[in-house]
């Protein structure tokens, strides 16, 4: 955007805004300007949009720029929106002490351009969101401040930052780094929204206790500024539903446009890491994508999901613990006719990665008149196409057809509170009126219920003054293509709904690679979910990326369980087309793999393999970690559906239409001959994750996770030496803060295992301690403990044995996230197990892959 000093009105996503003095000066010391502020948030929006949309937004602003080191700009922090804000900002209200006040939601694009124009460089959000009654959700990610002390700085924040990684891990979550272009870090992790803020506030708060426990030369988790010196405090408090942060991607007020910046765990690790600035992050987001990029659950769809068995009706039932931002398309709308007990139409507008809801009686007015609009719960976006018979019995059992579908326009939308929205239908839809084709309806959404005891579901739905609508045209009756999924309208399925192109990584909404071919999934359960009244199969679970592939003649595409087209990635599978026998075009369902020296799936060797873009990064990564494809199931052969028929015919179909001489990336795994005891214990002897047990007679439930695939993964235990202790801290002292354990190698040898400082009671740690003291000894029994863990260690007589869960083994025969289980007095220190080899003990690959019997 070139600067130029009269104000004009630009267009962003269809919003008019008017844009001034962009030759401004924001950052003296570099001399960036307005110009490029605005440059920079137009680019970097699709990654930053997803971490700041359905939140309200609180800024800095600096109008006159952010100054000199010397000589600071001055700013102003604002809450309220702006009296002057275009009116198409999305708002939501928040109660105070002295009332309500009303915030900014960035939603879009053309949100952060205005916040550019009137200088709020900085953006600062809750780890909530609004849900679409206007109302504050649980929040739906936790995150911990690294903030460094006097004395120290980024590089120490990196040090606690991988500290804290295992213990979030440990606890199911994934956290995501992010320089916050001040001074330290931020750790992310997406949640499930099943939590309050005051739950996650008191988890970050014992988090960050137990991390000063047993590292208080280091960490310090209270607030007090005495306290700080040399140490990172480990700052919970961000996760009070009242508290901010710095959205990822904003600017910072500094004397340099330095950026809050996600980044990798490897970038973590490079001995030159500092903060960014905006043209480098621009240039890191261009070459790998955004690393936090899908983090956060899908808790607004909790409610849609609980009344809905995806055994018993054909709409689309997302998988709770899929993981995902903001859906790429956020203007789309669709109007179904539902033949439920009562007639009635439900018009859904996609906002804030659903589709925000309403049950409207007598439809869209024709006139004038207001008719009653019963706000619902949210739906997931797969419904913009969904049409079919929901059975009778099920909620909303009846027939539901597309009435119309197309974009909206926003002008107003205050969350819970009202909407304004201009509708854009089909052609031949029906919001067609008398005009002919290409009518517009523009309606407005009123809460009426109120919030104090009234009925606040009740909404109003009138037609603003110049629409009209007709009732001219047939409502549609299209009918679901695979168990109820329609695809109206346009032969694409689009129905008028944006669509990503092709191989660009982005998921269509509406497309039938993102819908119609969605893969299967399996519910995690154990032996108890396997009816011993059915037949099962036992197939290996692979620690891979799963992928539906499409084949068209020579032409291959490979699409993640999310709907992103991955076939760049993988440019050595380009040629598996060869491996189909008899038929130009199959729909096949796998797992992509990358093996270690010893044949087996190495999930970290995969790792290399993700958000690459450059040829050269690709075809490096290709040559460091090579992939196979294992197929296990057939969707589609030759444009007929194969979802219908049983797992056993599926498997013969797909037996019968692929070569596998064809490609040795190739294979089909066999199912395991044999019961579920000697599949695990054969899965544990090939490093496998465990087994993923299918019901012989079950068909292909497109898109849903099912009962009748199971997947069972093993929990791992081991016998471990117990050699010492560090001692505890904060709430701990006086007592254990962890034990260090030890393992015998093949020889016999200890070595260093790792420590373990969960699972156990403060009474057991009190007691131990004490224990302890009468056996210490004043040297380490093993050579190899790292200096952090054997710093203020006290060591003991190597002779009491205890057993710990792991989540696994590093290539240095680390134990990964152990968790107390208890002490073993029946076992001697000869008794305890080797640890497993650091490398591979020679398992064949193609030997795993074609074996039946252990």
């Amino acid at each position: 955007m070139a600067a130029r000093e009269k104000p004009e009105t630009v267009q962003i996503d269809g919003r008019r805004l008017r844009v001034s003095n962009l030759g401004k000066v924001l950052y003296p010391e570099t001399g960036t300007t307005k110009a490029e502020v605005l440059g920079y948030l137009a680019e970097i929006a699709p990654v930053m949009v997803p971490h700041t949309a359905g939140r309200p937004a609180t800024r800095k602003r600096w109008p006159d720029g952010v100054g000199t080191e010397a000589q600071p700009g001055e700013f102003f922090f604002i809450k309220d929106v702006e009296a002057g804000a275009p009116t198409w900002v999305v708002r939501g209200d928040i109660e105070h002490s002295g009332g309500p006040k009303t915030y900014p939601v960035v939603d879009d694009a053309a949100t952060l351009a205005w916040l550019g124009q009137v200088a709020a460089l900085e953006v600062h959000v809750p780890q909530w969101r609004f849900g679409s009654d206007g109302r504050p959700r649980h929040p739906d990610r936790i995150v911990l401040d690294l903030d460094p002390g006097p004395g120290v700085g980024l590089p120490e924040c990196a040090e606690v930052a991988r500290l804290v990684r295992p213990l979030l891990q440990g606890m199911g979550l994934e956290p995501m780094p992010v320089t916050s272009g001040s001074k330290g870090l931020h750790l992310y992790a997406g949640l499930d929204g099943s939590h309050t803020s005051d739950d996650i506030s008191a988890v970050a708060h014992e988090l960050a206790r137990a991390l000063e426990a047993d590292h208080p030369d280091l960490v310090v988790s209270d607030m007090k500024k005495t306290l700080r010196q040399g140490k990172v405090l480990l700052d919970w408090s961000q996760n009070n539903s009242s508290k901010t942060t710095i959205a990822p991607y904003s600017l910072r007020g500094r004397s340099r446009p330095t950026v809050a910046a996600p980044r990798t765990w490897e970038e973590l690790d490079d001995p030159e890491l500092r903060h960014l600035e905006f043209h480098e992050v621009l240039e890191l987001v261009e070459r790998r994508g955004d690393p936090m990029a899908g983090i956060y659950g899908r808790d607004a769809l909790s409610r849609y999901s609980s009344m809905r068995d995806p055994e018993r009706t054909p709409e689309p039932v997302p998988d709770p613990l899929e993981r995902g931002g903001r859906a790429s398309v956020s203007n789309a709308f669709v109007i179904q006719e539902h033949h439920a007990t009562r007639l009635h139409w439900d018009l859904r507008l996609a906002h804030g990665g659903v589709l925000v809801s309403w049950a409207i009686p007598k439809n869209i007015p024709t006139d004038g008149t207001n008719h009653l609009a019963v706000h619902t719960e949210d739906h997931p976006m797969e419904y913009l196409t969904f049409s079919g018979t929901i059975p009778a019995g099920e909620y909303g059992g009846g027939e539901m057809s597309i009435w119309d579908t197309g974009t909206y326009e926003v002008e107003k939308w205050r969350e819970g509170r009202e909407v304004i929205v201009t509708l854009t239908g089909q052609d031949d839809g029906g919001l067609a009126g008398p005009d002919g084709p290409g009518q517009v309806a523009k309606i407005a959404l009123i809460q009426t219920g109120g919030r104090d005891g009234g009925e606040e579901r009740n909404w109003l739905c009138h037609l603003m003054e110049g629409s009209r609508v007709g009732r001219t045209v047939a409502p549609r009756r299209d009918t679901a293509e695979h168990g109820g999924r329609g695809r109206a309208g346009s032969a694409d399925g689009s129905r008028g709904v944006q669509r990503a192109p092709a191989g660009d990584g982005r998921k269509a909404a509406g497309s039938r690679d993102g819908d119609q071919r969605a893969p299967m999934t399996a519910i995690t359960g154990d032996r108890r979910d396997l009816s011993p009244d059915l037949d099962w199969s036992l197939e290996m679970k692979w620690d891979g990326v799963r992928a539906i592939v499409l084949i068209e003649g020579e032409h291959v595409r490979l699409i993640s369980r999310n709907g992103n087209d991955t076939t760049h990635l993988y440019p050595e599978l380009g040629e598996i087309h060869r491996c189909l026998a008899g038929a130009e075009s199959a729909v096949l369902d796998g797992e992509i793999v990358a093996l270690d020296d010893s044949g087996r799936p190495d999930f970290g060797h995969l790792q290399q393999r993700f958000n690459l873009t450059h040829a050269s990064e690709i075809a490096r990564a290709r040559r460091a970690a090579p992939v196979h494809l294992m197929l296990f199931d057939v969707l589609e052969v030759d444009g007929a559906s194969t979802v219908g028929e049983t797992y056993d015919r599926r498997r013969e179909i797909l037996r019968e239409h692929l070569d596998l001489k064809a490609d040795t990336r190739v294979a089909i795994p066999e199912a395991f001959d044999g019961d579920l005891d000697a599949a695990m214990e054969a899965s544990r002897q090939w490093g496998l994750e465990g087994v993923v047990a299918k019901r012989r007679d079950s068909r292909y439930a497109v898109g849903r996770r099912s009962r009748a695939w199971v997947k069972i993964k093993h929990t791992l235990t081991h016998e471990a030496v117990v050699i010492g202790f560090r001692p505890g801290q904060g709430n701990r002292e006086g007592a254990v803060g962890s034990l260090l354990l030890a393992v015998p190698d093949q020889d016999g040898t200890l070595h260093y295992a790792g420590r373990v400082g969960t699972g156990f009671t403060h009474d057991e740690a009190v007691r131990w301690r004490r224990e302890m003291e009468g056996r210490s000894r004043k040297q380490a029994p093993v050579e190899d403990v790292p200096r952090p863990d054997a710093r203020d260690a006290r060591w003991v007589l190597p002779d009491q044995v205890a057993e710990v869960e792991l989540g696994a083994w590093t290539r240095d025969g680390r134990m990964r996230h152990p968790r107390w289980k208890g002490w073993r007095p029946d076992k001697a220190p000869t008794d305890v197990e080797p640890r497993p080899p650091a490398s591979g003990d020679g398992s064949d690959f193609s030997r795993v892959r074609t074996t039946k019997k252990a």
